[in-house]
């Protein structure tokens, strides 16, 4: 493909991607920052409650980005919706993605608050990161229906433009959930200090409140999801059908990513304490570097999904082009800081040498490869899940974990006991045969479907 960089001059281009891409990325920023923060503070309790909180943090990790799998499916349709101007179907996605996500929330919270021990102890045998980890996900996974609520409203706010209103209520949920955290982890201001059990309360408060503000602001706002909730239910089995077999392969692929992401982290785990918690203050720094990234993804995800549904195919295809080179510029750029900040960053932590170390080799192997998993994050949840190719792009995603990251990072963990930073390399490499088999089906044209300018 020749990098054109014509588009540079398409001033309506980025007027409408800044719109949507600022305002998520501004959210993501604030979240990463303050995830940082919270690692930081926690990190004052010592590296098993480091460990503990990552480890505890694996069972929302898989709820979000199954949850997320189901509304960014969900949202293949209401952004194609919202490009065609069908505000009543855009209403019943949200009523089908409401339905489908609280019910995987309920059981997730089950699974948190009744078997805690069990399920972390499917990643460490160190009963005293278990026993902290149990606590706080005991708290925490009260509020996991409430999440799920919440995201398939802002996924739909950001297929109808309100990107601006998802923002602020996310932003706020945050700076709660932190200050909260600080006050009852330390006991501030006559407070108990209840350590990691603080975090969890500060959490399930913040993501409380999120969803009251957020229900408060659609409707005082008079935004199109201002309606009866009952009007969300009124669809047939047949339009049922359609919205599920498209969108639920977006949702079992970010289940078969989460679940090889857990067998990372696992193995880690196994590598050493020290070891998973490098990564988990590794992970901060990718949380950070990715901001700008879910920005530029969801924006490409909502204008080729508005072009495909007013029946601008081609201009759905450049679009894919555009944002896809505007990912790999960036990334490179990024990765470039990400190894120059390495030093600084290690500095905050109160972690021992070997940590220490593995974090800064960590460091440089993800400022390295970071544009890869840009570019295919810009393909495969932007242009490609926006085109409605959810059932090539799960079989892609089970391929590339199952067959080649998760067996590497087994043989590196338990055959040949490398140490984390190589495992952390060998799992990158399902990035690069990813990333060049996405490129053949974006430059096809397959990916396309239009599934809203049917009869329903």
């Amino acid at each position: 493909m020749v990098m054109n960089l014509s588009f540079f001059r398409d001033k309506d281009f980025f007027r409408t991607m800044l719109a949507i891409a600022v305002p998520v990325a501004f959210q993501q920023l604030i979240s990463a920052s303050l995830n940082m923060v919270d690692v930081l503070m926690v990190g004052q309790l010592g590296e098993s409650s480091i460990a503990a909180i990552g480890l505890a943090n694996q069972v929302f990790f898989l709820l979000i980005l199954f949850v997320f799998g189901v509304t960014s499916g969900m949202a293949i349709f209401t952004a194609q919706y919202w490009g065609k101007g069908d505000t009543e179907n855009v209403r019943r996605v949200l009523g089908i993605s409401l339905a489908v996500s609280t019910a995987v929330g309920s059981g997730f919270a089950l699974l948190a608050v009744l078997m805690p021990e069990r399920v972390l102890g499917f990643y460490t045998n160190d009963p005293e990161v278990v026993r902290i980890g149990a606590s706080y996900l005991r708290i925490v996974g009260l509020s996991y229906p409430l999440v799920a609520i919440v995201t398939s409203y802002i996924s739909v706010l950001r297929s109808v433009m309100l990107v601006k209103l998802a923002a602020l209520v996310s932003v706020t949920a945050l700076v709660l959930k932190t200050g909260l955290a600080y006050l009852l982890i330390f006991g501030i201001g006559g407070l108990p200090a209840l350590g990691v059990r603080g975090a969890a309360i500060g959490t399930a408060v913040a993501w409380t409140f999120e969803l009251v503000f957020l229900i408060v602001l659609v409707y005082a706002l008079k935004t199109p999801l201002a309606a009866s909730p009952f009007s969300f239910f009124r669809f047939n089995r047949q339009f049922l059908r359609r919205v599920l077999v498209t969108s639920m392969p977006a949702a079992f692929n970010e289940v078969a990513w989460s679940i090889g992401i857990t067998v990372y982290n696992a193995v880690y785990a196994h590598i050493g304490t020290n070891s998973i918690a490098a990564v988990n203050i590794n992970a901060t720094i990718e949380d950070l570097f990715f901001v700008l990234f879910i920005g530029l993804g969801n924006a490409c995800s909502v204008m080729v999904g508005n072009r495909i549904g007013a029946g601008e195919k081609e201009i759905s295809f450049e679009y894919g082009r555009r944002f896809m080179i505007l990912g790999i510029l960036a990334g490179l750029i990024m990765g470039l800081i990400v190894i120059l900040v390495r030093e600084p960053v290690i500095g905050l932590y109160d972690i021992s040498p070997q940590a220490m170390d593995n974090v800064r080799r960590l460091m440089l192997v993800f400022g390295l490869s970071g544009w890869l998993r840009v570019h295919n994050f810009m393909l495969f949840i932007g242009a490609l899940r926006a085109g409605g190719d959810t059932r090539y792009a799960m079989f892609m995603e089970i391929f590339s974990i199952w067959l080649i990251g998760v067996p590497l990072a087994l043989l590196g963990g338990f055959v040949f006991d490398l140490p984390v930073y190589w495992v952390y390399l060998l799992v990158h490499t399902e990035e690069l045969v990813k990333a060049i088999v996405i490129q053949l089906r974006f430059r096809s044209r397959r990916w396309i479907h239009d599934l809203v300018n049917i009869s329903a």
